[in-house]
């Protein structure tokens, strides 16, 4: 079985799979731990749903916080006798980065390119719903263009009780109403449906930008707040919480 684990400034999201498919997934936050920590808990992880290190035959890691890679490598070697697969140390991806410059594009970017890509033929655009939202974008020829980067529905609502004196923390979720009868559901109104606006005009940009006569550009989501925000936007046509780990798995096999 393949251990995929997906760096964010967020939260670090493991997932155990097997022929592309996810068996287990797991989230913790992205806080420094040591090599022994991060050993640890994968361990603890893995023992917890009946695995064993044995069971995990690879390991394959993108992360967008460079700080974190040193004790995964070193813990996925101590702990699994595996020495990990990174994204971006001149891995074989199977797609052209057609952007100004190829190295400052994220490897999660990549990585769900690379996963759409396998399941639906291009032009595509992906929706990521991390702690920063990303469009990503593959022309019809299947090479990766570029996108639009907006700050995510999480640090938007946390500015908006930060920056104010007056106004409360509250949960993000959609509204009964968008007209809000008091402070919370009035600031939950614009959280959400101000952020599925955001969202169906940069889709609607990037879908016009990848437009080409006869065929339809395809938008996929994906990330933590998919479900809450994606269903809810006309220009996604579908969701898949799965999509970076898939791609994970996918730059894995072409590289092994």
């Amino acid at each position: 079985m393949l251990l995929v684990i997906d760096v964010g400034n967020t939260n670090i999201v493991i997932g155990l799979m097997r022929d592309h498919k996810v068996l287990e997934r797991w989230r913790i936050s992205t806080v420094p731990r040591t090599t022994d920590e991060f050993g640890l808990q994968l361990l603890q992880l893995l023992q917890h749903r009946g695995f064993k290190p044995v069971d995990v035959t690879g390991v394959m890691v993108s992360s967008v916080v460079p700080s974190t890679l040193f004790n995964i490598e070193k813990a996925t070697t101590r702990y699994l006798g595996i020495d990990a697969m990174l994204v971006g140390r001149g891995l074989k991806t199977g797609m052209r980065v057609r952007t100004d410059n190829p190295r400052e594009v994220g490897s999660d970017r990549i990585v769900n390119a690379v996963a759409a890509m396998a399941r639906h033929a291009p032009p595509l655009v992906v929706v990521d719903f991390g702690t920063a939202t990303t469009f990503d974008c593959v022309d019809h020829n299947g090479d990766y263009v570029g996108g639009a980067i907006a700050p995510g529905i999480r640090i938007s609502a946390e500015a908006l009780f930060q920056r104010t004196s007056k106004l409360p923390r509250v949960e993000v979720r959609k509204p009964r109403a968008a007209i809000g009868s008091n402070t919370v559901a009035a600031m939950q109104s614009g959280l959400f449906y101000g952020y599925v606006g955001l969202v169906q005009h940069l889709a609607r940009e990037c879908k016009a930008g990848l437009a080409v006569e006869g065929r339809p550009v395809f938008c996929l989501a994906t990330g933590g707040f998919s479900n809450l925000i994606g269903h809810a936007c006309s220009e996604i046509d579908d969701v898949d919480r799965d999509l970076t780990m898939v791609g994970l798995s996918l730059l894995y096999e072409r590289n092994s």
